[in-house]
C-alpha cells in the first residue's frame, strides 16, 4: 500500500533559470524505506520539504494515500528547545490538537526504551552529543505516529564514526517500528545501510536510477558508477 505519492510534480524556486523538480512521479510504500540519493544541487532538499508540505509545486499534487496522517520531518539540525528535557522534547508533539492521544508520558517512556535513550529523559540538549540529540529529533517525529518519516541528511554534521554507528541503529530503529521512511542523502554508504529501496534525483531530469540493496545486492561500485556518469555536479 502507498503511504505517499508525488503525481508530476514541479517546482521552481524564485529567480532561478529552470526547474528543480520537474514533472516527478514517485511513491512512498508502507513500511518501506526509501533513500533518495543524489549529488549537492539536485533537488533533494526541495524534494523533502514537498513531501513535507513546506513548499507548495507549482505544478502536480503530492497525495497521502493510505490515511490522513501528515508526515514529520527530522531536519539536518536537531533543533531541540534548549529548556527542554529529553522527554518533553520527544513529547512536545502531544501538546497539539491534531495529535490527541499521541505522545502522552506512558507513550514517550516506551519510545524513550525502544530508542535507547531512556536514561537521557530527564537530560537537557545542552548535555548530550550530537549522536544523541539526532536520536532525541528523531523519537520526536516517531513519537506522534505520523504516515512517514522524513529524514533530511540527518548525520551529515557527525563525524564519521559517530555516523556509521548510527546509520546501523536507524535502520535497526525503522525495521522495528515499521513506520514508513524517506532518508535524503548524498552518502552512498548510508544509503546502502539504511534503505530497502534507493532512487537517485537528478535535478529536472528526474529519477534516473532505481536499487534494491536487500534484494540485488547492490555494491558501491554499481551507485558510484552512476555518479559517475553524469549527475548534477557529482564527485564521488
Amino acid at each position: 500500500m502507498t503511504r505517499l505519492a508525488l503525481r508530476g510534480v514541479t517546482r521552481w524556486h524564485p529567480g532561478a533559470s529552470g526547474p528543480v523538480l520537474k514533472d516527478l512521479d514517485l511513491e512512498v510504500d508502507e513500511h518501506e524505506t526509501l533513500c533518495v540519493l543524489g549529488a549537492s544541487g539536485a533537488g533533494k532538499s526541495t524534494l523533502v520539504r514537498v513531501l513535507a508540505g513546506l513548499e507548495e509545486p507549482q505544478a502536480g499534487r503530492v497525495e497521502r494515500v493510505a490515511d490522513a496522517r501528515r508526515p514529520a520531518l527530522v531536519p539536518q539540525s536537531p533543533d531541540l528547545f534548549p529548556w527542554l528535557t529529553v522527554a518533553e522534547n520527544v513529547g512536545l508533539g502531544g501538546r497539539y490538537a491534531a495529535n490527541a492521544g499521541r505522545a502522552g508520558p506512558s507513550q514517550v517512556r516506551e519510545l524513550l526504551e525502544s530508542l535507547g535513550i531512556a536514561e537521557l529523559a530527564a537530560a537537557l540538549p545542552a548535555e548530550l552529543s550530537g549522536g544523541q540529540a539526532q536520536r532525541v529529533a528523531l523519537g520526536r517525529a516517531l513519537a506522534v505516529d505520523p504516515g512517514v518519516i522524513l529524514l533530511d541528511e540527518p548525520f551529515s554534521a557527525l563525524d564519521p564514526a559517530i555516523r556509521a554507528d548510527l546509520q546501523v541503529w536507524l535502520r535497526e530503529v525503522l525495521t522495528r517500528v515499521r513506520t514508513a521512511a524517506v532518508l535524503v542523502t548524498h552518502d552512498v554508504e548510508e544509503a546502502l545501510v539504511v534503505a530497502d529501496r534507493i532512487v537517485y534525483l537528478d535535478g529536472p531530469r528526474g529519477l534516473t536510477a532505481q536499487w534494491r540493496p536487500r534484494e540485488e545486492g547492490t555494491t558501491r561500485e554499481q551507485v558510484l558508477a552512476h555518479y559517475r556518469a553524469g549527475s548534477v555536479g557529482a564527485t564521488a
